[in-house]
Formats: structure tokens, sequence, C-alpha cells
């Protein structure tokens, strides 16, 4: 009889031991807030914080600012400055050369990609092309991707966007949703790398927020991007589990709204003035949904903006437009006198960079550096450019050591352009023409890297600090506040500030 009490006890003994060895992390230990929330502002130059800021109310950011804790001195460090990199770069703590989104569109192997495009997927929730998309182009994992993998993929993440670059790439390779806009439905859609079809409850958003016009570049987008976003907080329950959840959230119409109207456009400081609206509203939507500080939130933007160049001569400051597109056709012309029977030795121009004809040059057994240097002496008899810099020799480049780092953690060897042209200071890379009132970006110039950083909420102190601090930092940082392992190509560093 003992004998048998003993084995039950010894096995009782051995399976509470077994439970305790393999229980799932629902109850976590280590303090952590309930949800984390990326907010990221496309084209919001650091300045807007200010500029602004006697028009903002006094709830959105106003309060950000007032209640949480701004690095006032946060640089891009790499170039080129764009969206696709931007939302990579934040949420990877890296640049182009190790996530791999060179561009929003790029070259591989000969063939240019866009920076989400995935033909072996399907659209869900319309039959456009706008479907087929997912996040297998990067390289690297996100913040969302380290906190799935800390919570044994408990914790969920989603993404919200109008543009799907800015949803698919910040939540993420493990995300459990992106949604973004299809300009053509009219509504929020997905692809088949999440799911078979919507949700019950998306479906319904949609079936009352579809609109007739396209509301991207509108102060109507922003509002539906917040409207979506706090529907899938409320209907996914986000921030009521035992385990920390993410929600990604991007505002794209900002970014279209400046390239047309520019930094100084009456629809300019509506876009602003209605994204101010639109964060108190989240913030106070956040409160009752989550308890204040409860929730972990950052604001911050994938890139600035110039302004306008016909403004700034307006008011005796140098500046000038250049489309760097429209040279393609001029350097082919010039370069085909030199290179007899060799036509289109440049097949793309984007972000600032020039794309050579690799097959040809191949075919034809031309020099690619003497190409190079032709095209190099070509664009340096234009007194907008500073530097025509070959990428693939960036070490032997004569150029300022600040910015040979940034071109190197901005270069992908199988993806980015093989020349990057560096223009003087407020040259745009935009219209030249009299009639020309927007803006573009893409430079290493502080108007296009100088972008916000605040931190909110849980654990936040309130306070700023004008010491370096980089893209690359914000996912080292939240995941150093989280107690998680920060992403696989993360390069960046915790901000002392704020994680101390």
């Amino acid at each position: 009889m003992k004998k048998i009490t003993f084995i039950i006890l010894f096995l009782a003994a051995f399976t509470y031991s077994q439970a305790e060895t393999t229980k799932q992390p629902n109850d976590q230990t280590t303090k952590r807030p309930k949800i984390i929330v990326g907010l990221v502002v496309d084209q919001m130059r650091w300045d807007y914080l200010y500029f602004y800021e006697n028009q903002y109310c006094q709830d959105g950011i106003r309060r950000l600012l007032n209640e949480g804790f701004s690095c006032e001195n946060n640089m891009i460090n790499y170039i080129p400055t764009v969206t696709a990199i931007g939302h990579a770069s934040i949420y990877t703590g890296t640049g182009p050369a190790l996530h791999g989104i060179a561009g929003n569109n790029f070259y591989e192997d000969g063939k240019r990609i866009y920076c989400c495009e995935d033909k072996s997927v399907m659209p869900v929730g319309s039959n456009n092309k706008a479907g087929y998309m997912s996040p297998r182009n990067m390289h690297a994992s996100t913040i969302g991707d380290q906190l799935r993998l800390a919570t044994n993929f408990q914790s969920r993440v989603f993404g919200v966007a109008l543009k799907d670059r800015a949803a698919i790439l910040p939540a993420g390779h493990s995300a459990n949703a992106a949604y973004w806009y299809d300009k053509k439905a009219g509504h929020f859609i997905t692809s088949s790398y999440y799911m078979e079809q919507l949700p019950e409850w998306v479906k319904k958003f949609n079936k009352e927020n579809t609109t007739d016009t396209d509301v991207r570049g509108t102060t109507e987008g922003i509002t539906l991007t917040f409207k979506m976003a706090e529907a899938l907080l409320r209907e996914e329950k986000l921030g009521q589990g035992n385990v920390t959840d993410m929600l990604t959230v991007s505002i794209s119409s900002t970014d279209i709204i400046g390239h047309t109207t520019g930094t100084r456009g009456d629809e300019n400081i509506a876009a602003y003035l209605q994204l101010d609206k639109d964060i108190a509203h989240f913030l106070n939507t956040l409160d009752k949904a989550v308890g204040k500080g409860n929730y972990l939130l950052f604001l911050s933007a994938d890139h600035g903006a110039v302004h306008n160049p016909n403004y700034l001569k307006k008011h005796k400051i140098p500046a000038a437009g250049l489309p760097l597109w429209e040279q393609v056709a001029h350097i082919n012309k010039h370069l085909a006198h030199i290179f007899i029977g060799a036509d289109s030795l440049v097949i793309d121009a984007g972000s600032n960079s020039l794309y050579l004809n690799h097959k040809l040059i191949k075919e034809q057994k031309l020099s690619i550096n003497e190409i190079k240097n032709e095209i190099k002496q070509y664009l340096m008899a234009d007194q907008r450019i500073c530097y025509v810099v070959d990428r693939a020799n960036i070490l032997h480049e004569p150029i300022p050591q600040f910015l040979r780092e940034r071109v190197i953690l901005g270069y992908d060897q199988r993806r980015s352009g093989d020349l990057l042209v560096i223009t003087r200071p407020n040259v745009v890379p935009g219209s030249n023409k009299p009639d020309y009132v927007g803006t573009s970006h893409g430079t290493w110039n502080p108007y296009d890297s100088h972008i916000p950083l605040v931190f909110f909420g849980w654990k936040i102190k309130h306070g700023e600090t004008a010491a370096p601090t980089y893209i690359v930092d914000i996912a080292p940082t939240i995941c150093a506040l989280l107690h998680i392992q920060m992403p696989n190509a993360a390069i960046g560093n915790p901000i002392p500030h704020i994680t101390e």
C-alpha cells in the first residue's frame, strides 16, 4: 500500500513539474505594458511639433509633449530617406544594407520590384492588384516579431495604414494581420499571407466606411486611418489579455498632401490640425480601452521634407528643383555617343539613384567603371549636384565621413542603384518649374532626416533631450523596455534617457 501511495505521489509531483516546465507565459512575470502602439506620420518634419503648436489642442500632440519624453535631435542615419525604408528602419532598428528594403521600388537581378510585391499571395477583400503584397522582401525581424517570439506567439501584432508598405513592413513577418487601403475598392484589404478572408468586423467596417473617391490625399484619409485603428483595437480586444500586444499605425495622407501642396500650403496646415484632433481622440480611446499608464506609445516619422524651392527663392534663400528621372534620357544620349551601339545604359532613376543596365553592359563587354566615370563627369557639370557617388566603391569616394557612413548603411548590394546623386542644400528632387508648389524628400539634409521621436505612457517620465539619437535606436529602446531581444539585424542602441 505504501509503495502504491509513493508511486501516486511521485507521478503527481512529476506531472506537476512537467506542467511547470512547459507552462506557457500567460502570466508574464516581467512587467510590461498591455499594448505597444507605434504611430508613424509620413513626411512629418521634426519642427511640425512646434510650427503649428499654437493651433494644436491640449489633448493631442501637446499632450504627448507635455506628458511624454521627446528626443529633439533624432536623425535618420542613412541615405535615401523615403517611405518604405523609413518604416522598415523604425521597426527593425537597422538600415537598407541589412533589412533589404532599398527603396519604395528597387531592382534585383535586373527586375524592377515594388518593396512589398508578392505574386505568391492573393488579395483578400478585393480582386485588385493592390492585394498582391506581403513582408517577404524584408530580410530583418521587427519589434512585433521579437515580441511574439518572447511570448511564444501569444502576443498579437497588427498593422494599419492607407499605404500598403506602411502597414505591412512595420507589422513584420509574423504579424496576425496588416490592413491597407485599396483605392479602387475604396476600403481596407489584406492578403492571403495573413488570412483567407476578412474578419466579419472588417467587412462591417468597410461597409460603413467605403469611399467613392480616393481619400488618401485628404484629411478624411487621416481620420479614416484612426477609425480603422480604433475599430481594430476594440474588435480584436488588444491590450485585454495577459501578454503584451502591439498595434502599428501609419498616417499616409500627410505625405501625399505634402508632395502636392508643400510644407507651407493651406492643405498641409489643415492636415496637421486634423492629425492633432485625431491623435487626441485616439489617446482618449486608448485611455478608456486599456487605461492610462497601461500602454506605451511612440510617435515618429519615416522622413521629413524640404520646403518648396519657389517658396524659398521668393525669400532669397538659394534653392532649385532637380527631377533626376528627367535626366535619364539626356544621360543615355550622352553615353550613346561615347559607347557606340549601347543605348539605354541607364535603365531607371529613383530615390536620387541611377540604375545601370548590367545585362547590356555585359553583352557589349563594356567597362562598368568607365561608364560610371562618364556619368559622374556629365552630372558634375550641373551646379545643383554636390557629389555623384559610386556605391560599390564608396571607400574611395572623396566625400565627408558622415556622408560615407550614411551611404553605406543605405546600400543593399543586390538592390540599390549603382550611383547615388547627392545634391546641394535645398535642391528638391522634384520639379524645377516656376508654378511648382509641392515638395519631396530623399536626401541626408536635416529637413529630410530630422524627424520627431516622442515616447509616451507606460514608464515614460516627462522630459526631453538634445542628445543625438537615431531612427535605428527606436526598436532597441522599445525592446529594452520590454526586456525582450532586439530585432535580429538591429544596430541601434537603447536610448538611456528612456530606459534608465
